[in-house]
């Protein structure tokens, strides 16, 4: 009877515990030289490049969709949407998965890295950019030891006209999940 007691105070701990495991928690990867961050509870799965099959009137960054066991998801190349020269795909490229506004999307990036956490007294606010205003893209810059990671904001990576013509090409209807 002391033991389940026992057991039922430490899963009552873990459980607590257990509540903010993805608190601080950022994916890194590499892309054209620089190392970025996004918040982990926003990716689903990371899965190697494939074909990728392309729908005509989407944005430059749009590269087209994916069949993923059944579910087809619009894929972005993130370098094409930060403006940044365009770069062959490799054995390292990479597919994140995320789920932003219960719509998945596929984020190309170059390479990832790891899953590190950086407590939010870690992290600065972003540069700003010009008339004092910094990027909508960044969610700021993430200090570990003497590195830094350049923390994205997913969900503003889409824009509100960008998502409607993903949610067009999958075929979904405003409001409707994934």
């Amino acid at each position: 009877m002391a033991e389940e007691k026992l057991n039922g105070e430490i899963r009552d701990e873990w459980d607590e515990d257990n509540e903010d495991t993805q608190k601080d928690k950022y994916l890194t990867f590499h892309l054209n030289g620089e190392d970025y961050g996004i918040e982990i509870r926003f990716v689903t799965e990371i899965i190697g490049i494939q074909k990728i099959t392309r729908v005509p009137d989407m944005p430059h960054f749009l590269r087209g969709v994916i069949n993923l066991r059944g579910k087809v998801i619009p894929v972005m190349d993130v370098r094409l949407r930060f403006g940044m020269p365009e770069q062959e795909y490799d054995e390292r490229t990479c597919i994140v998965v995320v789920n932003i506004n219960e719509t998945a999307i596929g984020l190309v990036v170059d390479k990832v890295q790891e899953v590190v956490d950086i407590p939010a007294n870690q992290v600065e606010p972003p540069p700003e950019m010009s008339r004092g205003k910094s990027s909508p893209f960044l969610q700021g810059m993430g200090k570990i030891g003497d590195e830094v990671k350049i923390l994205l904001n997913v969900e503003q990576l889409l824009y509100d006209e960008a998502l409607q013509n993903i949610k067009a090409a999958t075929g979904k209807k405003e409001g409707e999940a994934s």
